[in-house]
């Protein structure tokens, strides 16, 4: 092989006509999904302290926040709900007129081409914040499946066009698949959270959603973190239950499955830039530390880079702002 004075690598980055010729990755509008979060009320808009520029919103509130979302064409949100009112079982979660039920159906009238994802887990909606029912100190795997299937088919009547398990309960997706089948919503895809890790980089998301687990925490049912293998597991097996698109979350510790799950499974996959990550960058961009366009834009490729075909994150606005203007 010839080498130097010939091949000059440089030559390629001569300058970004050329460096943007021959980029081997690109992060696009197209790819994005910006969440919300969605409070029982009206007339809210309220700070998240943890996340600059995140807020929660009451239902009566969304109708600018998603206009402006689609207009910067961003295709899809993800909702997250907090209701007034909790339970041991989550009760809110699934009820016709639940505060994500609203939402839904007020966001369709808004901004009907937008596409609503729907975060499916009990644990916004419970008093002890676990992410099933529970039984002592115990997390109910099986007892939890058929309220999960119940929160599902709940938003896919108030019109949501997919829905996202996140909960982590073995058996899950199947048991939404054929709930919403036989409910004659066959056509609905589901975006399972397959490989969703027990990480510390979700702090300032549970401030936001109220989530905390009120005794304990998630690891009996979420992934512990060293495991690669096991992510290979739960993903093989999401997608063997009826899962159209996959989930790897979150995203920046755990590149590295985005990556093993590209090369072995031949699905869409997505991958959760999360509170955490976020919050980290926000709050050096605040310091003077970072450029926030620059590094916002270097982490979104770096997923893109690992394999994701779509990415969550709370910079999709201004990403989509910045590549607009690129």
């Amino acid at each position: 092989m010839a080498g130097f004075p010939q091949v000059r690598l440089r030559r390629l980055r001569t300058n970004e006509a050329i460096r943007s010729l021959v980029r081997e990755n690109h992060v696009s509008v197209s790819n994005l999904i910006y969440p919300l979060f969605v409070v029982e009320g009206k007339k809210i808009k309220q700070d998240i302290s943890s996340m600059p520029g995140i807020h929660r919103f009451s239902p009566d509130m969304l109708e600018p926040e998603v206009k402006e979302i689609a207009s910067l064409g961003i295709p899809a949100v993800i909702l997250f709900g907090i209701p007034q009112h909790k339970d041991d079982v989550g009760s809110q979660a699934y009820t016709a007129d639940g505060v994500i039920q609203q939402a839904i159906r007020m966001i369709k009238k808004a901004v009907p081409q937008l596409l609503i994802v729907t975060d499916v887990c009990l644990c916004e909606y419970t008093s002890h914040g676990h992410c099933g029912v529970i039984k002592g100190d115990c997390i109910l795997n099986d007892g939890t499946l058929p309220m999960l299937a119940r929160m599902a088919l709940s938003h896919v009547e108030a019109g949501a066009d997919i829905v996202a398990p996140s909960d982590m309960m073995d058996g899950r997706v199947k048991t939404i698949r054929e709930y919403l089948d036989s409910n004659g919503f066959s056509n609905i895809p589901i975006l399972a959270y397959s490989a969703k890790y027990a990480s510390g980089f979700y702090g300032p998301f549970r401030e936001a959603a109220e989530s905390t687990p009120q005794f304990g925490d998630r690891r009996s049912y979420q992934m512990d973190s060293p495991n690669a293998r096991e992510a290979m597991r739960e993903i093989e097996q999401d997608i063997n239950e009826g899962a159209d698109i996959i989930m790897v979350k979150p995203a920046l510790p755990y590149l590295d499955i985005i990556r093993m799950a590209r090369d072995r499974f031949n699905v869409p996959l997505a991958a959760y830039n999360v509170s955490g990550e976020y919050a980290m960058l926000k709050a050096a961009v605040q310091n003077g530390w970072l450029d926030e366009k620059r590094v916002v834009l270097e982490t979104l490729t770096s997923i893109k880079r690992a394999g994701a075909d779509i990415i969550i994150t709370y910079f999709a606005r201004e990403a989509a702002r910045w590549l607009s203007s690129a």
